[in-house]
């Protein structure tokens, strides 16, 4: 098996959908009550499994404002407490793991010890201007690390020109693409709109894909009224419209779920006409 076709081998897209954590231990929103947060977790994954999901990924999208960098070790564990109830609960579903805003190691830990599939590292490589401020790339320490753990079948997927984020100075689309997947070895890329729930132009999602030799995944803004766009990639991930008033982090909505399931069906199975 080549590098950046570890996920998803029986199915040609997966539809993956985030699992937005409410706020962990040591942020500012957090109301004390750890448990309810992993029920929420386990619960949330058992209905995405149960509507045909194929993968999730856990994130701590509560913890705004979030840290450029490392974040703390009651982070770790209430994320891999999180994950390891996921995969219990749900064994057939793909897992990863996004530690906001970017800290690829403590996700690459979480994954390897609690069992998940994939991580997602906004900032692979290169630097990014940030609400956060300056988030400079770690490739080489988490591949080194990944190397170093024994976790080469964790899989990592990485933004090109994540959403939230702004470059220091121009590079050619061309230029950071060969980067991301030829120097930082990435397994897979991800693209993004400007925004949570904004979705990238058709014409930014179809240069990727001509650049692309790993699989590449549609990251932000899929919705039941631009599904076509999930013609021009191997999988998508999605949260905001599954959810109540197609809200990042509220309930999910089932009814929603269906609407985006039949949409997505319905542009994939065009291609084979």
């Amino acid at each position: 098996m080549t590098r950046g076709q570890r996920l998803f081998t029986e199915t040609p897209f997966a539809l993956m959908a985030a699992i937005h954590l409410p706020p962990l231990p040591g942020s500012p929103g957090f109301d004390g009550d750890a448990k309810a947060v992993f029920a929420r977790a386990v619960r949330e994954a058992a209905q995405l499994a149960e509507w045909g999901f194929q993968g999730v990924i856990v994130e701590n999208f509560g913890d705004a404002p979030f840290l450029p960098g490392a974040v703390g070790p009651e982070v770790v564990a209430a994320m891999a407490v999180c994950v390891q109830r996921v995969r219990d609960a749900c064994p057939k579903l793909s897992i990863g793991v996004n530690v906001l805003r970017c800290d690829p190691l403590a996700a690459m830990a979480i994954a390897t010890c609690a069992g998940a599939d994939f991580i997602r590292v906004n900032v692979h490589c290169g630097t990014r201007l940030t609400d956060q401020g300056l988030i400079q790339g770690r490739a080489h320490e988490t591949l080194r690390r990944r190397r170093e753990w024994c976790a080469e079948k964790i899989a990592i997927l990485a933004d090109i020109r994540v959403k939230h984020s702004r470059p220091l100075a121009p590079s050619p689309l061309e230029d950071e693409v060969a980067e991301l997947q030829d120097r930082a070895l990435a397994d897979g890329i991800l693209v993004t709109g400007p925004r949570t729930g904004a979705p990238p132009t058709p014409e930014q999602l179809a240069r990727v894909r001509g650049l692309a030799r790993v699989p590449l995944y549609l990251a932000s803004g899929l919705n039941p009224e631009n599904a076509v766009l999930t013609r021009l990639v191997d999988g998508a991930i999605v949260s905001s419209t599954l959810r109540e008033k197609g809200r990042a982090g509220a309930p999910l909505e089932r009814q929603r779920a269906d609407a985006l399931l039949e949409a997505v069906k319905k542009a994939r199975d065009s291609l084979a006409d």
